[in-house]
């Protein structure tokens, strides 16, 4: 039949097929069709045939025609169909729409229509039709019958588009707006990925007519789950049936589905002002649907892009980061909010989120990310202080929402510089503006910044070097410190780039030449040069060994070798940084060894005195620069003596076993035994010099007023530090031998000598020298052999040579203060001065080898055993080894956080290899505890001694060593229970009149307290025994003693228990303040709905039950306090503050279920009974406390106007006028609870007022004449003081301002 039609088509005229046509039923037609097309074979060929023999001009042909069109329609739709064939008919049915008349094209747009409406439309492709048909039907001139109106072609087209309701081109209302904008969110899930961008750009254009805030939240909420669903698929935490979107589809429809809306906010001001409106909410309420995330966030930052919206969206992000931090700060430190807030991600992980996002072509992204990058860092840096000093980010400070957001910044800035190639030069080029430009502020984050980018690719930077060599233009005049951090940041690029190391060169060069001028820009440029020498031939091993030339290397040190030279002859301290560094520079460069050698030999010799019998053997007088009356130092000799044993140390151990069994020049070996011997003759002769010898006895001038005082100073400094560098010298090479020993004790005899002859003529002249002590000159690699062989030696044949230094216990007390001045020094600058004192490692292995060794001796000899047979002065060596434990284990957890585990492992004494496997097994909490527990027992012993013997400084060592070792526990742990068990016991069975140790303790229970449950119930008690100790503000009242602590008594209840227990008072109606303020955020976000709110507000009951039962117990506190008689001072004035606090955050509570009444119209049982403790416990003796604090006041102002002299009197006003300030706040706080409570009470229909007695009115006129009148008599007026009973702070300014005239 098929070939039947075809071939009557292929004829000229149709007359035939037209014929054979009608002799067909429709059925047979259309199944034709339909096995034609599905079968893929010649369906167009056949429909163009029927069409060609069903003309319009005859009746039957178009109903045909118009029976086959609509087929063909659901054919399309049907699915069954080839892409290709389906394509081909619907491209036939477009060229045949024209042909039909004007009711039949009325009729198909109609049945479009109604298909649309629903939703039997399989896959919309038969669409592309029903523009066709309109526009032939527009074209129709005839009047066409439309429902019950007769309309042209046009007409009709209108009427049809707005039966349609296309909604772009079409008015709409406000309501059918934001049903059309509902339907097509709701169509996001169900459509494929790439369709969603069209369907966005169209609700986008459509948003101008209304629903603005409904297309963005719906977008961002689609897209923020789709976010967090892909994240849950990749991390494996569900398996989901759904198949996986690719990563790289999904984030490049997101980044398509940016630029829409960016593009519309350029269009449509009002849009981007609804999504900074939307965001900012959201960034409020962490919890909350709406809250942030990545795609919100990547959607701000393109936003940046837009001048109008740059600010505020770069202030809204940083607002944001800088919360989420505070957030997490707030739930780290509380069990309390940790039960009762769900783990959520924060806005830092968010935006790092994004930055890795980024790589699939986000190039609107990255200069959002850029701009926050360098916002967080140089708004949240470090910053300065009032001494000058700098607070540095370190991981001591890490807690601080500051430094969080500082150390993101960074983190940011350096992820996208990984990532975006095209703006790496941007990123280098800020960065180093602000490491030159900024030269007065703290940019130590800058720099470590910049450290990080060149380690990641110094390759890549070669392309930027042009950036940082003009950045060496700026090298003399920048600060010291940014010079030597700058150059170690760029260390790799100089590696690899030869026209980088020239450019500094030449800097270097011209800054050795400058012999004339001002020395701190000599030593600022020499700095430099010194650094750069330790730059040099670096080890084979580095990255970039392939680039490095090691003869051009060799060439290029022993040129600035030369120069080096020159710079010995500047000033004392370009000397002194030059000696620090030799060291290390030999140690990385073995071929310099002879000429850095001979260097200092040839140094040494020209303040050495070379006749064996003369003393002192050392010239000191060459070593000082007299210019007039300034004297000065020139030479730091003892620097060049400890630079010399050092190096002199490393080549015997180093390059001296290399050579052996070759034969050697002995003009190379003639430095080494010159040095030795020099060594050698200097610590004789200095053994058998007296300080007068030096002129340094007793009778000399110390004093800092006069030329020869500054000069013996700086001579007996030289020579204590010569004595140091001795004593290291000569341990390294005495093989324990008893001789060598006796000769350390010696030298240590003269620096004792002058060390107290210093302290005592410092102490006398009263002097800022008198806490000013040198840094030591020994490395704390020594220190830390010399404590293990005075305190753990246990080898026999060592026994009678170490009895010569065991037997001084000065000596020994001097090692464990050497030993503590390099810890001091460590938590003070981060690193140690001496040889590998920048090395991380090395002094993380000598402080675990000093901790051991401090901890056996403290443990083995307790102090109160050392004591009582002492009879020196000072401190116990002991104590100074508590006090060393102390320092170790904060500075531990300030830079080697990530070592705890191996630094405990070390304090274990066992060596045992085989129980080393089962050690690597135990955590961090069971070796904390096992050290907590020595300290415990310690403790203990201390406590059980009498009032008398109580040794106060060690007692808060101890506990402060607890509080830092605690800090290790899991609060999770049975160990961290029991630690808390055991604090609490202490306080409770142990009374101790020292406030500072009772401070310490109750601190330590209370960091625990927090970390284990909410500690109101603790401040109950607390605040119950503080009330019993001071007795009540009514003396008639006796108060019942409850003694729950004995660390509460009368010398420690006020203020010492009284301040710690209101601050930590103040920390829970913070938290309670935080959760009410998530509480009313989503309240506000939710619908007004009675249905929507009582699913809403279930989750929040636990919540609400929580933040009341904290309130009430803290009620109970506050009862206690107000009703104890405080002393006057800081206990009151805090009391008033926290009392105005707990009102404001009682109102807080009040206006949130005044909005949750809108909805419910109830509010629970429990709220009723707070509201009533509240005016019944509360209220009232505020009142009390308020009339006992003015009374007491005016007491004191009575009787010091009386007796004092003015100045006394002047001082009690002033106190007064400080102490009665809070009281208006505190009335005001009390009367604005009592409105809301009003308010709240109609709203619920509960009478809440019931058990609030209403203050009196405080509204009052002042009447100027009697005020006048008042103020001219300058006496006290009695009818004033009669009123001022009853309203004592009404009249209390008047009675202020007639006492200052």
């Amino acid at each position: 039949m098929d070939q039947k039609i075809l071939s009557l088509a292929a004829e000229k005229t149709a007359d035939k097929l037209q014929e054979f046509l009608q002799t067909l039923r429709e059925d047979d037609l259309t199944n034709l069709l339909q096995n034609q097309a599905v079968k893929g074979k010649v369906a167009g060929a056949l429909l163009r045939a029927i069409f060609k023999g069903s003309p319009c001009r005859e009746e039957a042909g178009t109903l045909r025609r118009r029976k086959i069109y609509t087929y063909c329609i659901q054919l399309v739709e049907s699915g069954d169909l080839q892409k290709e064939i389906a394509s081909e008919i619907i491209g036939l049915l477009m060229l045949e729409a024209h042909h039909f008349p004007g009711p039949l094209l009325a009729e198909l747009a109609n049945e479009f229509i109604s298909a649309v409406r629903e939703g039997s439309l399989v896959n919309g492709k038969s669409l592309e039709l029903l523009p066709i048909i309109l526009t032939a039907l527009a074209t129709k001139k005839e009047n066409l019958a439309y429902g019950k109106d007769v309309l042209s072609g046009e007409e009709c087209k209108k009427q049809l588009i707005n039966t349609l309701c296309s909604g772009r081109d079409v008015p709409l209302t406000a309501e059918e707006v934001e049903f059309v904008v509902e339907k097509a969110l709701s169509m996001f899930s169900k459509m494929n990925l790439q369709e969603i961008p069209p369907l966005v750009y169209q609700l986008l254009v459509l948003s101008s007519k209304g629903s603005r805030k409904s297309v963005l939240e719906g977008i961002i909420a689609f897209f923020s789950a789709l976010d967090k669903q892909h994240n849950e698929e990749q991390s494996g935490d569900e398996l989901l049936d759904v198949v996986t979107v690719p990563s790289g589809e999904l984030r490049h429809v997101e980044g398509t589905i940016i630029l829409h809306i960016v593009f519309a906010i350029k269009l449509d001001y009002e849009l981007g002002r609804e999504l900074l409106k939307h965001l900012k909410v959201a960034g409020q309420q962490g919890d909350s649907k709406n809250n942030l995330s990545p795609f919100s966030i990547a959607l701000l930052l393109s936003v940046t892009r837009i001048q109008r919206f740059q600010d505020q969206v770069l202030d809204l992000l940083k607002t944001s980061v800088v919360k989420s931090f505070k957030d997490l700060q707030l739930l780290q430190g509380s069990k309390f909010l940790q039960n009762l807030v769900p783990h959520r991600s924060y806005v830092s992980t968010m935006i790092l989120e994004v930055v890795k996002n980024s790589v699939h072509s986000w190039d609107h992204v990255t200069q959002g990310l850029v701009e926050l990058g360098f916002i967080l860092m140089d708004s949240y840096g470090p910053k300065k202080v009032l001494d000058g000093k700098t607070i540095e980010t370190s991981s001591s400070l890490s807690r601080m929402p500051n430094q969080h957001a500082c150390k993101l910044g960074a983190n940011i800035l350096l992820e996208t510089f990984k990532i975006h190639e095209m703006i790496r030069q941007e990123i280098l080029e800020q960065v180093l503006n602000r490491v030159v430009t900024r030269a007065s502020s703290p940019i130590s984050h800058f720099l470590d910044l910049l450290s990080n980018i060149v380690m990641y690719a110094p390759l890549v930077l070669q392309s930027c070097s042009s950036k940082v060599t003009e950045a060496f233009d700026y090298l003399s005049f920048l600060p010291l410190q940014t010079v030597q951090r700058l150059l170690k940041a760029v260390q790799p690029l100089l590696k690899v780039s030869m026209s980088m190391r020239d450019s500094l060169i030449l800097v270097l060069r011209k800054a050795m030449f400058a012999k004339y001028v001002a020395s701190f820009y000599i030593i600022e440029r020499c700095r430099p040069l010194m650094l750069r020498l330790k730059l040099s031939l670096p080890s084979p091993s580095t990255t970039c060994s392939h680039h490095y030339n090691s003869v051009a290397n060799e060439t290029f040190c022993l040129e600035i070798m030369d120069g080096l030279r020159r710079c010995l002859s500047q000033q004392a301290d370009v000397r002194l940084m030059l000696y620090e560094g030799f060291y290390d520079v030999l140690r990385r460069n073995s071929q310099l060894a002879n000429s850095i050698m001979q260097t200092l030999l040839s140094q040494l010799k020209q303040f050495y005195e070379p006749k064996p019998d003369l003393l002192p053997p050392l010239k000191l007088e060459a070593c000082i620069l007299t210019q007039g009356d300034k004297i000065s130092l020139q030479e730091p000799l003892d620097y060049l003596l400890c630079c010399i044993q050092h190096c002199l140390a490393w080549y015997k151990n180093t390059v001296i076993p290399l050579q052996q069994g070759e034969e050697e020049e002995e003009e190379e070996e003639a430095f080494y035994q010159d040095l030795d011997d020099i060594l050698e003759s200097i610590t004789n002769r200095m053994i058998k010099s007296e300080l007068e010898d030096f002129e340094l006895d007793k009778s000399a001038d110390f004093s800092q007023s006069t030329s020869i005082g500054i000069k013996n100073n700086i001579c007996a400094f030289l020579v204590m530090g010569v004595c140091e560098v001795l004593i290291e010298y000569n341990f390294s090479i005495s093989n324990f031998s008893k001789n060598k020993f006796e000769d350390i004790l010696s030298l240590f005899m003269c620096y004792k000598k002058l060390s107290d002859i210093l302290n005592e003529k410092a102490g006398k002249a009263k002097t800022k020298m008198a806490n000013k002590t040198n840094d030591s000159l020994l490395s704390m690699k020594f220190v830390s052999s010399l404590l293990t062989v005075l305190f753990r030696d246990s080898i026999q044949s060592h026994q009678e040579s170490l009895s010569v230094l065991r037997s001084s216990s000065e000596f020994m007390r001097y090692a464990v203060n050497i030993a503590l001045q390099k810890v001091q020094q460590l938590k003070e600058t981060g690193h140690v001065s001496g040889p590998d004192g920048q090395n991380p490692d090395k002094i993380f292995q000598n402080l675990c080898d000093i901790t051991r060794v401090l901890l056996w001796r403290y443990t083995s000899i307790p102090t109160s055993v050392e004591e009582s047979g002492k009879k020196e002065k000072g401190k116990s060596i002991s104590l100074l080894c508590l006090e060393g434990l102390q320092k170790i284990f904060s500075a531990v957890q300030q830079f080697y956080q990530p070592k705890i585990q191996q630094f405990l492992r070390a304090l274990d004494v066992t060596d045992k290899e085989g129980e080393e496997r089962e050690d690597a097994d135990v955590s961090v909490t069971q070796r904390t505890a096992f050290q907590i527990r020595q300290f415990q027992r310690s403790l203990l012993n201390l406590l059980s001694s009498q009032e008398e013997d109580f040794n106060s400084k060690e007692a808060l060592l101890l506990v402060t060593v607890l509080t830092s070792l605690s800090k290790l526990l899991e609060p999770s742990s049975p160990q961290f229970v029991q630690m808390l068990s055991w604090t609490s016991k202490i306080c409770k069975e142990n009374s101790r009149e020292d406030a500072l140790f009772c401070k310490s303790l109750m601190n330590l229970l209370f960091s625990l307290h927090v970390l284990y449950k909410s500690p109101v119930i603790l401040l109950r008690d607390l605040s119950q025994d503080i009330h019993g100790h001071l007795g009540d503000i009514d003396q008639d009242v006796e108060v019942e003693k409850t003694n729950h602590f004995a660390i509460v008594n009368l010398r420690t209840a006020a203020p010492t228990v009284c301040l710690l227990v209101l601050s930590q008072a103040e920390k829970v109606l913070e938290e309670v303040d935080w959760l009410i303020t998530k509480l009313k955020g989503q309240v506000s976000q939710e619908t007004v709905s009675e249905e929507a709110s009582s699913q809403a507000t279930l989750p929040n009951q636990p919540v609400e039950k929580a933040i009341i039962m904290q309130l009430g117990t803290l009620l109970t506190f506050f009862h206690e306090l107000v009703q104890t008689a405080l002393p006057s001072g800081s206990c009151v004035d805090t009391l008033l503050k926290d009392l105005c606090k707990m009102y404001t955050t009682l109102t807080a509570l009040v206006r949130y279920y005044l909005q949750v009444c809108q909805s419910s119209g109830g509010i629970p049982k429990n709220m009723e009974k707070l509201v009533k403790l509240s005016g019944s416990h509360l209220t009232p003796v505020c009142y009390s406390f308020i009339s006992y604090v003015q009374n007491k006041s005016k007491s004191l102002n009575y009787t010091g106007e009386k007796k004092e002299k003015p100045a006394a009197v002047a001082t009690a006003m002033a106190r007064v006028l400080r102490e009665t300030k809070p009281i208006p706040n505190l009335i005001f706080a009390i009367e604005q609870y009592e409105k809301f409570l009003i308010h709240l009470s109609k709203r619920s229909k509960v009478n809440l007022m019931q058990h609030m007695k209403l203050s009196t009115s405080r509204d009052f006129k002042i009447k100027g004449n009697i005020l006048d009148m008042v103020l001219r008599e300058g006496g006290e007026d009695e009818n004033e003081e009669g009123t001022a009973s009853e309203h004592g702070e009404q009249n209390k300014e008047p009675a202020k301002k007639k006492r200052k005239k």
